[in-house]
C-alpha cells in the first residue's frame, strides 16, 4: 500500500509508551471476556486503565527451566531420593547406628549411603547446571523494543513485558508470543520456522491483519492505539483465538497472527509484533511439562521383590531376635550369668536375662541394621547407570540408520526408562498413513466429470492381481511410466488424453479447467522458488495438498504466489492454449480439520463472480451436493471404489458459485464467530461453515498413492513370527485399508475376514429420519450382534488352524468401545490375528489403546508419525515415533523414535531383546548376590548364640555392593548377547523369552534367590567346619574371628564374581577386567588395610599378609567353596539346556552343532501351546 494512503490515526502517546496488560473486571458489554480461560486483556495506549494495569500486571519474561536453585538444592534433591523406600530403610539404619545399638561403626554405614545418594545428586546438580547455563543465554539474548522515546531500543529478553511493541529481524527467534502487527512485505506475511516447538523444518506462513498491515515502519506506532482480547495462557501449539479492537472494529486473530516464543523468522527481513503471553506463560513454557510417566513391568516388579526382601530381612530379625530372647532367659541361672562377657557392666539392657523381651526387642533393632545388606542399595543407581548406557548403544546402532531421509535418521532412545519394555511388547497398535507407508504422496488417477483418467497399476493392485493369479501387465504399463519420460516427484499421473495441453480439445474441457483450478487454488501451502534450479517448490501442511499442487502444474495450473487476500496463478487458456497469469481475490479460508474433513476457500475471479471451491473425503462432500450438482455422481462413485481397492486416497473436489447478498449475509455470521473470544468459537465457526458449504456441484475425485515404506512387509512378517500382534488404526477407507493390508502381508488369502458396519438398510433409513436416538439404540445393537456372530464363527472353527482378520470402521468403532460392549469386543479382536480399525479418530485411536493395555495387562507398543497420533502414543506402554513427512509432533510426544517402520524388526527383536535380558539378569543376580552376602551374616550369628556380632570387619561391608561386585554386573547390564543380531532376526521366536517373561517371572527371581541362599549355606558351613577345628598357624593355634571373616568374605566375592562369569553369553575385555579386577581389588584392598595404622583399621594386625595368604588351608577352602557353590547352578543349566532349553539354548546348541533347519520343529510345539493358552485368557 503506497506511504500516502496509508491509515494513520493521531493519538497522545507520551502518557504511555508501551502496551499494558491486566486481568479486567467483568462487564456487561464483554459477555466472553471474564469467564474462566478468556480473561486476558491488553491495552495500548490507554491512560485510563493505567493505574489497574501496575497493579494487575502479568509475569515478566524472565525463565527458569531449572528443577533446582542454590537455595533449595539440597533439601529437594534430598528429597527426591529419598522417595525411594530403600534409601529411606538406609537412612533410618545410619540414624540408628549412632547409638550403641549399631553393630557396625556409624561412619562405614555412611559411607555407601553417601556414594550412592552423592552420586545421584552429582548427576542432578550438573543437568540442573546445564539448564541454568541455557537459561542465562536465553534470558540475555537482545530484542529491540519501542520505548518512551518513540524508537525501538536494545534490550534482553528478560526485560520484555506483556504489551511491549518488538521488532525482530531476519533469523532472530521470537522473545515471547507475539501478536503479528505488520512486516517487511506490503501485505503483512512473514515466514516462521517451528523446529524448536514441535521439530518440524518445513516453513509456516503467518500473516498479520489486513487493518494494521501498513504499520511497517516505527513512526506509524506513535499513533497506535488497540485493544486486543484473548485467551488465557494454555498449551494448545495449533490453537489461539482472540480479538483485535482497532479503530472502533473487531478483527479475529486466531493462530495464523501468533508467533510462538522460541520460534525463528525466517525469509522476511523484520516484523513487529505485541508481545501478550511472556516469560512461563507462553506456549511453549506451558508446554515444558514433563509427558506421563513411565516406568516398565520390570521395574514395577523390582519394587515389590524389594518388599519380599524386605519381608525377610523382618523376618530373621525377628527369629534371631526371638531365639536371643530364650537364650538370654537361659543365661540367668542360680544368680549368676553364665555368658557374663556379653554384658559390659550392670546398667545395660542390651543384653539383661531378668528382662529378655525387652532385650530381644533391643535386638532386634541390632538385627535389622546388621541384616541390612539384603537390600541392595547401589541397585537403582546401577540400573540407571546401565539404561543410559543402553540409550546410548540403541543411539548409534547403525543398522537403524536411514541414509534417504531429511529428517534425524538413526533411532533415538529419548526416554532410558522402557529399555527392557522394548523386550516384552505383545501388541503393536499402528497408523497407516506414514508409518507403513511413506507419506510421499504421488498424484496418479483422477476421475473428472465422470470419466476415469490415468493408466497403470499401483503397487496394491499389483499385489492385488498376483493374490488373485491375475497376468500382471508389463512395466511399461505401470504408473512409473516409461523410460525417458520425465519423472516429477509427487507426480506419476500418465494419460495422453490429458497430458501436454491435450485437455482443451476435449469434450470436458471447461470441467477439468475447473477441476485443477480448484486444486491450484484450495490450500493453504506457500511457493518457494529454488535459488540454483528456479523451480517452485511447495510447502504445505500435508502431502496430499503438495501433490494437489503439483498434479495442477503439470496439468496447467501453476501457483505462483500468494499474498494474505490474493492468490495468483499461472494457467493454460482454453481458447488461445497459452500460459496466462491470473489473480483471484481469497476472501475466506474455511481450513480442514479432523471432525470437518473438508477444507474451502471463497475467492472473486477477475469478472467479480464469488466461487466457493471445496474439497474433502467422500463420506462428508457426496452428502452437501445440490440437485443439479450430481450429474455424474454414480460413475464418481464407482471410480471411487477402485481407487480405494487399489490402495489409493481419495479426495472429492466441488465447487459453487455464490450469490453476492448470500455471502454478505453469512459474512457478518461468520466475522461475529471468529471475532468471539469463547472455548466455542471453533464450534460457532465450524456451524456457520456448514450453512455455506451445501449445494455443491460435483467435479470428480483425486486419487493418490501413498506407496509402502521398503521392507514393512519383511518387518510385519518378522514380527508376527515372534508372536506380537498388530492392529493397524487407521482414518483410510475400510476397501483401502484392507488392500493395504494385503499388500504389507497383514491380511493374508487363507485368512477369513470378520467385518463389522453399521452399513444397513434398517440404520440407513433411520437417518433419513433423523431420530438420533433411534440410530443410536439401533447401531448398538447391531454392533453387539456382529460381535457375537464373529465370536460364534470363530469359537465353531477353533480346533482348526484358520486365522481371522477383523476389520471395523470408525462408526462401529464408537459404540464399540462403549463400556457394555467395549470387553466383548476385545475378546473378538485377541481372537483375531490381524485387527484393522478405519475411518479412526485420534481419540478413537487413544481409547482403542487404552482398552488393549487395560485388558490385557501386557506391554502395548503405539507406533506414528503424525499429530494425530500423540494421544496415541502417550496413551501407550512404549510411544514410538516416526519422523516422518508430517513433521516431528509425534517424535517429540514418543519414547523412542525411528526413521522408517522396517527398523521396529530391529527395535525390538534386537535392541529390547537385549535390553530386557539385561535388565532381568542384572536384577536377579542383583538379588543373588546379596542374599548370599547377607545370610552369611545369619548363619554367623546364629553361630555366635545370636549376640548381635557380625562376621566382617565394618569397611568389608560397606566395600561389598559398592566395589567388589557392582562393576560386574554394570558389564551385564551393557554388553551382554545371548545371541548375535543376527540370529535375533534370523530366528525372531527368541523374543518370545520376553513376551513369556521368562528371565524375569517370579520362579526365575526365586530360583536366583535360593542360589544366593545355597551359596550363603555352602560358604559358612564349609568355612567353619574346615577351619575352626583345624591348626591354622604354625604353632598349632585355630582360627580366630578376624581370620574366618576374612575367608569367609573371599569365599564370597570369588563365588559371586565367578558366578558371574559363568552367567556371561558374550565375553568382552570390558568382562574380563571387571570381574577379575574386582576379586584383585579384594585383595588390593587387604593389603593397603592391613597396613594402615590401629586408629584408621580396626585389624590389630595384618590378617591377610600375615595370616591367610600364608596358609594353604585358606586358598584351599576357598577354592573348594567356590566349586561347591557353582556346582549347583552348573547341574541345573546342564538339566535345562539337555531336557527343557530356553528359546536362546536352542538357538546356541543349533548354531554350534550345526542343525539349524530343526529349529523351528522343536520350537512349534511352545508357540501352538502358547497361542491357546493366550486364546483361554482373553
Amino acid at each position: 500500500m503506497p506511504e500516502g494512503m496509508r491509515q494513520r490515526i493521531y493519538i497522545n502517546f507520551r502518557k504511555l509508551y508501551s502496551f499494558v496488560c491486566f486481568r479486567p473486571r467483568y462487564e456487561p458489554n464483554h459477555a466472553q471476556i471474564g469467564q474462566k480461560g478468556y480473561s486476558r486483556v491488553v491495552y495500548c495506549n490507554d491512560p485510563n486503565h493505567l493505574e489497574e494495569a501496575v497493579m494487575l500486571n502479568y509475569r515478566g519474561n524472565y525463565v527458569s527451566t531449572t528443577k533446582y536453585s542454590a537455595a533449595n538444592f539440597i533439601p529437594k534433591s534430598l528429597f527426591e531420593q529419598f522417595r525411594r523406600v530403600a534409601n529411606i530403610y538406609f537412612l533410618v539404619v545410619a540414624c540408628v547406628s549412632f547409638s550403641p545399638l549399631a553393630p557396625y561403626s556409624s561412619l562405614s554405614i555412611l559411607a555407601p549411603l553417601i556414594v550412592v545418594i552423592g552420586a545421584t545428586m552429582a548427576k542432578e546438580g550438573v543437568e540442573d547446571w546445564r539448564r541454568r547455563n541455557q537459561d542465562i543465554e536465553a534470558n540475555n539474548r537482545k530484542v529491540k523494543v519501542y520505548g518512551r522515546n518513540y524508537t525501538f531500543c536494545e534490550t534482553n529478553w528478560k526485560k520484555v513485558r506483556v504489551g511491549d511493541i518488538v521488532k525482530v529481524c531476519k533469523d532472530e527467534y521470537f522473545p515471547a508470543d507475539l501478536v503479528l502487527l505488520s512486516s517487511c512485505h506490503e501485505d503483512g506475511v512473514c515466514y516462521v520456522e517451528t523446529m524448536n516447538l514441535d521439530g518440524e523444518t518445513n516453513l509456516k506462513l503467518k500473516h498479520a491483519l489486513d487493518v494494521t498491515s501498513h504499520l511497517h515502519d516505527e513512526k506509524f506506532f506513535k499513533e497506535f492505539t488497540a485493544v486486543i482480547k484473548c485467551e488465557d495462557p494454555n498449551e494448545k501449539l495449533y490453537s489461539f483465538i482472540g480479538t483485535l479492537s482497532y479503530d472502533g472494529k473487531d478483527y479475529p486473530l486466531s493462530i495464523q497472527q501468533l508467533l510462538l516464543r522460541g520460534s525463528k523468522l525466517k525469509n522476511t527481513e523484520y516484523v513487529f509484533g505485541i508481545a501478550i503471553f511472556t516469560g512461563h506463560d507462553t506456549k511453549v513454557m506451558q508446554n515444558a511439562t514433563h509427558p506421563p510417566s513411565k516406568r516398565s513391568k520390570i521395574e514395577k516388579k523390582m519394587d515389590k521383590i524389594i518388599y519380599l526382601l524386605f519381608s525377610t530381612l523382618v523376618l530373621i530379625a525377628f527369629v534371631g531376635s526371638l531365639f536371643f530372647g530364650i537364650e538370654t532367659k537361659k543365661d540367668f541361672s542360680g544368680g549368676k550369668l553364665r555368658r557374663w562377657y556379653l554384658r559390659p557392666d550392670d546398667t545395660t539392657v542390651f543384653y539383661d536375662p531378668k528382662r529378655p523381651s525387652l532385650s530381644a526387642f533391643f535386638h532386634f533393632l541390632t538385627a535389622l541394621m546388621l541384616y541390612g545388606y539384603l537390600i541392595p542399595i547401589s541397585l537403582y543407581i546401577s540400573i540407571e547407570i546401565v539404561k543410559v548406557l543402553q540409550s546410548i548403544f540403541i543411539n548409534q546402532d547403525l543398522d537403524m540408520y536411514d541414509k534417504e531421509t531429511n529428517k534425524p535418521a538413526r533411532a533415538r532412545a529419548r526416554t532410558s526408562n522402557l529399555n527392557e519394555e522394548l523386550g516384552q511388547v505383545d501388541i503393536i497398535l499402528s497408523d497407516k498413513t506414514g508409518t507403513l507407508t511413506c507419506n510421499s504422496m504421488e498424484f496418479v488417477k483422477c476421475s473428472i466429470a465422470g470419466t476415469a483418467y490415468g493408466r497403470g497399476m499401483t503397487e496394491v493392485e499389483r499385489s492385488l492381481a498376483r493374490r488373485r493369479g491375475d497376468p500382471l501387465p508389463e512395466t511399461g504399463d505401470d504408473v512409473q511410466g516409461h523410460e525417458g519420460e520425465k519423472s516429477v516427484r509427487g507426480f506419476n499421473f500418465r494419460d495422453e488424453r490429458i497430458m501436454n495441453g491435450q485437455w482443451v480439445n476435449g469434450p470436458d474441457s471447461k470441467i477439468i479447467q475447473k477441476f485443477f483450478r480448484v486444486l491450484a487454488i484450495c490450500h493453504t501451502a506457500i511457493p518457494e522458488e529454488n535459488e540454483q534450479s528456479g523451480e517452485i517448490v511447495y510447502e504445505a501442511e500435508s502431502p496430499d495438498e503438495a501433490a494437489f499442487l503439483i498434479a495442477a502444474k503439470e496439468i496447467g495450473f501453476k501457483f505462483k504466489r500468494v499474498r494474505q487476500t490474493r492468490i495468483s496463478l499461472c494457467e493454460l487458456d482454453i481458447k488461445n492454449g497459452k500460459m496466462e497469469d491470473r489473480d483471484y481475490e481469497r476472501l475466506q479460508v474455511l481450513e480442514f480439520n479432523t471432525s470437518r474433513k473438508r477444507m474451502s476457500v471463497i475467492v472473486r475471479n477477475k469478472k467479480k463472480k464469488l466461487l466457493l471451491l471445496s474439497k474433502g473425503a467422500d463420506s462428508v462432500m457426496f452428502g452437501r451436493l445440490s440437485k443439479d450438482g450430481r450429474s455424474f455422481e454414480s460413475q464418481t462413485k464407482d471410480h471411487i471404489k477402485k481407487y480405494a481397492e487399489a490402495g489409493l486416497r481419495i479426495m472429492v473436489i466441488a465447487y459453487r458459485v455464490l450469490d453476492e447478498e448470500e455471502y454478505k449475509s453469512w459474512e457478518e455470521d461468520f466475522s461475529k464467530a471468529k471475532t468471539s473470544v469463547t472455548a466455542k468459537r471453533d464450534e460457532l465457526v465450524e456451524k456457520v461453515a456448514d450453512r455455506i458449504e451445501r449445494n455443491l456441484i460435483l467435479l470428480g475425485a483425486t486419487a493418490v498413492e501413498d506407496k509402502l515404506q521398503k521392507g514393512v512387509p519383511e518387518c510385519i512378517d518378522k514380527l508376527a513370527q515372534a508372536g506380537i500382534g498388530l492392529w493397524v488404526l487407521t482414518g483410510d477407507k475400510m476397501e483401502t485399508a484392507i488392500n493395504i493390508g494385503y499388500a504389507c502381508s497383514l491380511l493374508r488369502e487363507d485368512m477369513k475376514q470378520i467385518v463389522i458396519t453399521l452399513d444397513s438398510p434398517d440404520i440407513d433409513a433411520l437417518e433419513k429420519q433423523g431420530d438420533k436416538e433411534a440410530i443410536a439404540k439401533a447401531s448398538f445393537e447391531s454392533i453387539r450382534k456382529q460381535i457375537g456372530e464373529g465370536m460364534s464363527q470363530i469359537n465353531s472353527t477353533k480346533e482348526s488352524d484358520i486365522m481371522y482378520g477383523l476389520i471395523i470402521d470408525g462408526k462401529s468403532l464408537e459404540f464399540s468401545l462403549k463400556k457394555d460392549i467395549d470387553k466383548s469386543f476385545f475378546e473378538l479382536a485377541t481372537k483375531c490375528n490381524t485387527v484393522i480399525c478405519c475411518r479412526s479418530s485420534p481419540k478413537q485411536k487413544a481409547l482403542v489403546t487404552r482398552l488393549v493395555k487395560r485388558e490385557t495387562g501386557n506391554t502395548t507398543l503405539a507406533i506414528g508419525d503424525g499429530a494425530n497420533d500423540v494421544a496415541m502414543l502417550q496413551e501407550a506402554d512404549i510411544g514410538v515415533g516416526i519422523s516422518g513427512v508430517e513433521g516431528m509432533q509425534a517424535v517429540m510426544a514418543s519414547d523412542f523414535a525411528i526413521a522408517q517402520f522396517r527398523f521396529l524388526e530391529r527395535l525390538l527383536l534386537v535392541q529390547g531383546h537385549w535390553c530386557y535380558r539385561r535388565i532381568a539378569m542384572m536384577i536377579c543376580y542383583f538379588f543373588y548376590k546379596n542374599i548370599a552376602f547377607g545370610f552369611t551374616l545369619f548363619w554367623f550369628e546364629a553361630h555366635a548364640s545370636f549376640s548381635g556380632q557380625p562376621a566382617y570387619n565394618d569397611w568389608y561391608m560397606s566395600f561389598y555392593n559398592v566395589f567388589f561386585t557392582s562393576l560386574p554386573v554394570i558389564a551385564l547390564g551393557v554388553f551382554d548377547q545371548d545371541v548375535s543380531a543376527t540370529l535375533c532376526l534370523k530366528y525372531p521366536f527368541l523374543y518370545l523369552e520376553g513376551l513369556e517373561n521368562i528371565l524375569f517371572s517370579w520362579s526365575r527371581v526365586l530360583a536366583w534367590m535360593f542360589n544366593g541362599f545355597l551359596t550363603s549355606v555352602i560358604i559358612f558351613f564349609l568355612t567353619t567346619k574346615s577351619m575352626i577345628k583345624q591348626a591354622f598357624r604354625r604353632d598349632g593355634q585355630v582360627v580366630d574371628y578376624e581370620v574366618l571373616g576374612v575367608t569367609m568374605y573371599s569365599c564370597v566375592v570369588w563365588a559371586v564374581n565367578c558366578q558371574m562369569a559363568i552367567s556371561v553369553n558374550y565375553f568382552t575385555w570390558i568382562h574380563h577386567f571387571f570381574i577379575w579386577g574386582s576379586i584383585a581389588f579384594w585383595y588390593i584392598f587387604l593389603v593397603i588395610y592391613g597396613y594402615l595404622p590401629s586408629e584408621m583399621s580396626t585389624t590389630a594386625y595384618r590378617a591377610f599378609v600375615e595370616e591367610c595368604a600364608p596358609s594353604v588351608l585358606y586358598w584351599l577352602v576357598t577354592l573348594l567353596a567356590v566349586i561347591c557353590t557353582l556346582l549347583p547352578y552348573f547341574s541345573f543349566r546342564a538339566f535345562q539346556t539337555r531336557f527343557k532349553p530356553m528359546y536362546h539354548d536352542i538357538i546356541q546348541r543349533g548354531e554350534y552343532e550345526g542343525f539349524e533347519a530343526e529349529l523351528p520343529r522343536q520350537v512349534r510345539k511352545k508357540l501352538h501351546l502358547r497361542k491357546t493358552l493366550m486364546q483361554r485368557n482373553s
